[in-house]
């Protein structure tokens, strides 16, 4: 009797086994069979949100269903976060993260949910480095000169990173610290607010992504003295790293794709393969590159550790600094 009750269990597992083998390839058979959704935290004509326009619209091409971007910007990147971990995990409605919803807003607010819990990580899409630029008017040309100019008037030098609260606002805080110098942050609701008062100088410099911050310099509207890559980029061989002043000053943003917690595992990796597939389009390399980002593809596990190193990395660093949104 307990053999042949153990068999039976054998051939349960068994049968159970291989319905699911055959279940897997029919979820994501027909996935997607209607539009899908992306949450972002970012405004409209943002970096992140002009990224994942260029992800989204290649998603589109490979699919033939519309893949639309939602964005959901304020509070620190929090109202886009609350809308992708209260949406059904059914691979309809996906969330585009970046660095200051990841690194800033868990520290800075109190959530009512865990970004490690409640998000499912896909892939990593890309990473950038932030800049830092100056008003031609200030008259400094490197960033020597701007750290001179900064010890002599401490807190006069005013400094936009756009929202208050996000990563380029850490990484000009973080930049402020290390260089032993006072800079005074100004909050703007939009980096064309910003990028208008550093041109007038008004504001001395700003810290930000290309993608926000190109079209200022290539008009001359503000002088780009440092990025905070670890090594100088390919594209811009003459401008100087963070770096090569202050060693190991070396900061990238990044921005991946993520889903609710409960999202089929099976989705989870159509997606990321499907994601990898547009990334791996030397069109879609070229138009980050075009934007001061760099693809960088990685599997579910990889974003998951990638993602668990950075907080430990920098929640520490933000809790020393004064960064909670307004």
């Amino acid at each position: 009797m307990l053999a042949h009750s153990k068999w039976i269990g054998i051939v349960s597992v068994s049968v159970l086994a291989n319905a699911v083998v055959v279940a897997l390839p029919a979820r994501t058979e027909n996935y997607p069979s209607k539009p899908v959704r992306i949450i972002n935290p970012a405004p409209a004509g943002n970096s992140l949100d002009i990224i994942g326009r260029i992800v989204a619209d290649r998603l589109t091409r490979a699919w033939g269903q519309q893949v639309l971007m939602v964005n959901r910007p304020g509070a620190g990147g929090l109202l886009a976060a609350q809308a992708a971990v209260k949406a059904e995990p059914d691979g309809y409605t996906l969330y585009q993260t970046n660095t200051s919803t990841m690194l800033v807003l868990p520290v800075t607010q109190k959530l009512s949910f865990d970004v490690g819990r409640d998000l499912v990580p896909i892939s990593l899409i890309g990473q950038e480095p932030i800049f830092i630029a100056v008003a031609p008017s200030l008259g400094v040309n490197t960033l020597p000169e701007l750290i001179a100019l900064a010890k002599k008037r401490p807190g006069e030098v005013l400094y936009s990173a756009s929202v208050r609260g996000n990563f380029p606002h850490l990484v000009g805080e973080w930049f402020s610290r290390k260089a032993g110098i006072e800079l005074t942050h100004v909050p703007y609701p939009s980096v064309p607010h910003a990028l208008h008062d550093v041109a007038g100088g008004r504001i001395s410099m700003i810290v930000g992504a290309y993608s926000n911050l190109g079209g200022a310099i290539e008009a001359g509207n503000i002088k780009l003295i440092a990025t905070t890559s670890a090594r100088r980029l390919p594209n811009l061989p003459a401008l100087p790293t963070v770096a090569e002043l202050i060693p190991d000053f070396a900061v990238s943003g990044w921005f991946g794709l993520m889903a609710p917690a409960g999202t089929a595992d099976e989705i989870v990796q159509k997606l990321n393969h499907d994601l990898h597939a547009v990334l791996a389009e030397a069109e879609v390399q070229k138009r980050f590159l075009e934007l001061g980002a760099y693809v960088r593809p990685m599997s579910p596990a990889e974003t998951a550790e990638f993602i668990r190193r950075e907080q430990q990395l920098w929640w520490p660093v933000v809790k020393q600094l004064d960064l909670m949104p307004q």
